[in-house]
């Protein structure tokens, strides 16, 4: 049992975020909890991002600015650097909306990831209530949305392998960790830029690994209903491309 003030790290891994970064830290500014630490990992930006980094520094704990191999080796740099009991990532387009206020005495228990939910910054759309084995086969729980506590970093970091989806990959490993439990509480945690990287290009290397870290991960049912919902998926794709010749 943590207490009832945990410090919590947010993590922000920028490159040319000139022109968005004020407004997530603005978002951090407003904070009435005071137990954080603002970490900014940069890849080594030439726009405006390292003056609005300096023109921040009360605000912000600690950031460093150098060459990195993507969002994911920024944010295990974020993690090696962080100091608090709790960890959550934000993208420097993304805002919290939440009062961490009421957050922190949610953070009680040391070997749970706790998570809420998003609001999609262009659609307004929220996502998406909790998660079970079933759902998180076929879907991942937004990382701006995770309260991950720093013990599973540990054992556990970002595979850089997979430049887009190295988040589904951690939370698909940890949900069949039995070191590990995770707990939703009904909170939008933060506005989600939808329309990254992510969005708009696939994870051929986290593709082809996915069967196997559901089958290592979840059980014989959970991987028989993830693999029927690829074949389908592949099935209507066929059609579609056939329809159109």
């Amino acid at each position: 049992m943590l207490h009832k003030e945990p410090k919590i790290s947010l993590i922000i891994a920028t490159y040319q975020a000139g022109d968005l970064l004020q407004a997530c830290l603005d978002s951090i500014q407003k904070q009435s909890y005071k137990n954080i630490e603002v970490v900014i990992v940069d890849g080594a930006s030439t726009d405006a991002t390292l003056s609005i980094i300096e023109s921040n520094n009360a605000l912000i704990s600690t950031h460093i600015s150098e060459p990195d191999n993507g969002i994911y080796d920024a944010m295990n740099k974020g993690i090696q650097l962080a100091t608090g009991d709790f960890i959550l990532f934000l993208g420097a387009d993304d805002t919290l909306l939440v009062d961490l206020a009421q957050i922190a005495p949610l953070l009680c228990q040391s070997n749970t990831i706790y998570y809420g939910d998003v609001l999609f910054k262009q659609s307004g759309i929220r996502y998406d209530g909790e998660f079970g084995a079933y759902k998180l086969a076929v879907k991942n729980i937004c990382h701006q949305a995770i309260f991950y506590p720093s013990g599973v970093f540990k054992n556990y970091s970002f595979e850089l392998s997979y430049r887009l989806l190295a988040d589904h990959a951690l939370n698909i490993k940890l949900y069949g960790d039995k070191n590990f439990s995770f707990s939703y509480f009904s909170y939008i945690i933060s506005r989600y830029n939808q329309t990254g990287l992510s969005a708009s290009t696939i994870d051929s290397t986290y593709i082809a690994a996915r069967m196997k870290l559901i089958y290592d991960n979840f059980s014989s049912l959970v991987y028989l209903y993830a693999k029927l919902r690829m074949l389908f998926a592949k099935y209507v794709l066929r059609k579609r491309q056939y329809a159109t010749q």
